[in-house]
């Protein structure tokens, strides 16, 4: 059910450019992970998701604002750093030293580069993107990430931003009744629930030559508005 004052009845506002990521661990089966929001937070109240958010000012200087964005909110949200020194991965570590700099009053940009680590943005893989539909006040422009865990990192989640997180295999994810799911996961956790090898998934996501917009449109019914997809 949409929250009071989710549809907008005037003009259609612009969507906020976001990223989301679907980080995997393991390989055949392969789990993803999934963060429940507090019940009280603006986006999805309560539901499980992907750790994400929108585009800032910061995520501008690396040349992919949007793969930046999924970077930094990865870390932000449930404490995994896909960043690297040279050849070499982030370890738990450093992911620490990233945190207590962040602590200081530093952004995360400015962590990166005292650190000297670069953000991988190339291990992010683009498979999906839906933009929220025109009628609700509160809209995304959502590219969807695949990315590994990387290794020698632990899941440390925010405090007041995650009340929940779990690693999870997407079927059971989907077929969880204490699994609440917002339509957009619901449907990008289907997408990928048919790929039981985890290479496999990252070669169909990889042989995307354009990944397509979905939005979906919202329709009143006599049950109240409900989403649909053409």
């Amino acid at each position: 059910m949409l929250p009071p004052g989710a549809i907008n009845e005037g003009p259609p506002v612009t969507p906020r450019p976001s990223a989301t990521v679907l980080l995997i661990r393991g390989s055949d089966p392969w789990e993803l992970l999934l963060m429940q929001r507090p019940g009280g937070s603006d986006f999805a109240p309560g539901a499980y998701v992907f750790p994400g958010g929108t585009v800032h000012a910061d995520d501008m200087g690396w040349g992919d604002e949007i793969r930046m964005a999924a970077t930094r909110e990865l870390f932000e949200e449930v404490g995994i750093l896909l960043a690297r020194r040279g050849r070499r991965f982030a370890r738990d570590s450093e992911c620490d030293r990233v945190r207590a700099i962040i602590q200081s009053e530093k952004s995360f940009d400015e962590a990166l580069r005292e650190l000297r680590l670069e953000p991988a943005l190339d291990r992010l893989v683009l498979f999906a993107r839906w933009v929220t539909p025109a009628q609700l006040r509160r809209r995304y422009d959502a590219r969807f990430f695949l990315a590994h865990l990387p290794p020698g990192q632990i899941v440390r989640p925010q405090d007041g931003e995650v009340m929940d997180w779990l690693w999870i295999a997407p079927e059971s994810a989907l077929t969880n009744p204490d699994i609440t799911l917002v339509y957009a996961t619901r449907a990008v956790l289907e997408s990928v629930a048919g790929d039981k090898n985890e290479t496999k998934l990252f070669s169909r996501a990889r042989r995307l030559k354009e990944v397509p917009i979905v939005e979906p449109t919202m329709v009143q019914t006599e049950s109240g508005w409900e989403i649909q997809r053409d």
